[in-house]
């Protein structure tokens, strides 16, 4: 994994179930359960996973960079005039935090370390 580029995507589904058997059947991809409110894909050119949600999906998409240093790549989004929206968090592989740049788009930053 290289600091600074785009590794993976995330969107919002309200069926988890519905959108497995649509991916699968429609494209092939491979999925993995993480709990009732989370599932991975694979096979896809670039790997993501899908995030329950129960609102509308309207802009359902969260790019997600990764870099190996969360503390100061943070620090640099922040020096940058870019916005911490969610903090440092941990989820199960690694720890990741949002942030808005500066039109207002919400991306993500994970490691693995």
């Amino acid at each position: 994994m290289n600091n600074n580029h785009i590794n993976y995507i995330e969107l919002k589904a309200k069926d988890l179930e519905a959108i497995k058997k649509f991916y699968t059947l429609a494209f092939g991809w491979n999925f993995t359960d993480y709990g009732p409110d989370y599932v991975a894909f694979n096979e896809s050119g670039l790997e993501g996973g899908f995030e329950r949600c129960s609102e509308d999906v309207v802009n359902g998409a969260l790019v997600v960079l990764y870099h190996n240093d969360l503390d100061k790549i943070k620090a640099d989004i922040v020096e940058a005039k870019g916005e911490i929206s969610k903090d440092i968090f941990s989820f199960p592989g690694g720890r990741r935090f949002h942030f808005l740049d500066p039109s207002g788009n919400e991306l993500a930053v994970w490691s693995d370390q």
